[in-house]
């Protein structure tokens, strides 16, 4: 798209720097007013153009450091440019055609055919080119191809009305000339009106109608979106800026409000291509968030590990305890410390008598280094295991069983097989029986960890 839109303004270069040469030698000839701010408007245009070539060409580099957002407000500022040039060319030529018009015996225009052939001419040449100038504009989003366009456009129809004046000075009214140089005039003052006011529209940021509100309702639509605070739209050449803000659950795992942010991203892009997208999350307190979500949000903010979350409502209070894991180095004095905080936190998120009761104990090292048990110690667990299932109990068939030996003792990995209708507190006590039975029964053990299949 870059490559289309440079060669599209060297084009309009080179087209407007011959117009200009023609429409000034046959305006000096025919001292035609009309066709001489012709000539300045196409002058002003060729100008306007070589500025919009290089604005294009910048306005196509990435961002930098200086330029976070990128390049694309230049073809804005070169919009501004040309639109400073056109009010200042129109205001010469009222000037110049009130003037004439005042003076009636002077400034003899002759209507030559040179005249109506150079203006015919830049009439179908405009048509062409203001139409091609349209349509990149629009499939690549350049405001200052699109200020040419606007040129061209109004330049067809100035050099209809001088082509009108050329055909009055032609029948014996000189007059029609300047008459007609005030109709460019207005044309360029028209011109110039659009272009400004687009191009001040995107220099102070002004967001395209509708935008916002189709954002949001985009968000809206995403799963695990709660609230849509805020969006922000900017448009910056052919790119536009979109920044939201919504409200998820606080109770969101961090990788759930990840894919969120994901798919609102993927959402605006799909309905505007061209929106660079910025997705900001922002905690929020559900009506609906039980009492153990609390806790385990309260916890996991505070970076600690819990488990064994129990709530019981009381007559006239809360009741929670919770099994609290903290690097088994530490003081207990510190750990204590650690468990204190959370209590205090945990009390404080609920109104009301709080009773809340930890139990401290090790964290599980990350990584521990080990090697796998010699075959026969192997084979011995794997057979006091069998050993110790209770005959008629709800766990049997031990099997797969590993055995690694560690600095701190064996760490003993097994499975069994209990009845899949039994609930999961039923075969979590079972299977928790048969971990203490090994430890007393093999005091080399130092963790056994049990895994039940459904037989």
């Amino acid at each position: 798209m870059q490559d289309v839109k440079e060669r599209v303004a060297l084009s309009s270069i080179a087209i407007s720097a011959g117009l200009t040469i023609a429409k000034g030698i046959v305006g000096l000839f025919s001292g035609s007013l009309a066709i001489l701010s012709e000539a300045g408007h196409s002058a002003i245009d060729l100008v306007a153009t070589i500025i919009t070539y290089f604005a294009v060409r910048i306005s196509g580099l990435p961002a930098d450091e200086e330029h976070h957002y990128g390049h694309g407000k230049v073809e804005s500022v070169a919009a501004l440019a040309a639109t400073a040039l056109l009010f200042g060319l129109a205001l010469f030529v009222i000037w110049e055609a009130v003037s004439r018009l005042l003076v009636t015996d002077g400034h003899a225009v002759e209507a030559t055919p040179w005249a109506f052939a150079v203006i015919g001419i830049s009439i179908v040449v405009d048509f062409f080119r203001a139409r091609l100038l349209y349509r990149v504009a629009s499939q690549t989003s350049s405001q200052a191809l699109e200020a040419d366009a606007l040129h061209f456009g109004s330049d067809m129809w100035s050099s209809l009305a001088v082509l009108v004046g050329l055909g009055g000075v032609a029948t014996g009214f000189q007059w029609a000339d300047s008459a007609a140089a005030l109709v460019v005039a207005v044309f360029i003052c028209i011109a110039g009106w659009r272009l400004g006011r687009r191009t001040i529209d995107t220099l102070t940021d002004t967001a395209p109608a509708g935008s916002a509100e189709h954002v949001k309702a985009i968000a809206h639509k995403i799963k695990g979106v709660v609230s849509v605070d805020r969006v922000r739209v900017r448009p910056a050449g052919a790119s536009l800026f979109v920044e939201v803000t919504v409200g998820v659950s606080r109770t969101l795992p961090l990788d759930r409000v990840a894919i969120v942010e994901k798919e609102i991203g993927a959402a605006v892009r799909a309905a505007m291509p061209e929106a660079e997208v910025t997705v900001l999350t922002a905690p929020r307190v559900l009506d609906d968030e039980t009492v153990m979500e609390r806790v385990m949000v309260i916890a996991r903010n505070r970076a600690l590990a819990v488990h064994h979350v129990t709530v019981h409502h009381l007559k006239d209070k809360l009741a929670v305890s919770l099994d609290l894991e903290v690097d088994g180095r530490l003081p207990l004095g510190r750990a204590h410390e650690i468990a204190d905080a959370l209590e205090q936190s945990i009390a404080d998120e609920f109104e009301g008598v709080v009773e809340v009761e930890t139990h401290i104990e090790p964290l599980q090292a990350d990584t521990a280094s080990g090697r796998d048990a010699p075959r026969p110690v192997q084979a011995e667990i794997a057979t006091v295991l069998k050993e110790l299932v209770v005959a008629g109990g709800p766990l049997r068939d031990v099997h797969d069983v590993r055995a690694r030996e560690t600095e701190d003792g064996l760490v003993v990995n097994f499975h069994c097989r209990a009845d899949a209708g039994l609930s999961v507190e039923q075969v979590h006590r079972a299977v928790d029986g048969l971990e203490r039975r090994l430890r007393e029964r093999r005091r080399d053990v130092h963790r056994a960890i049990g895994h039940a299949e459904p037989a």
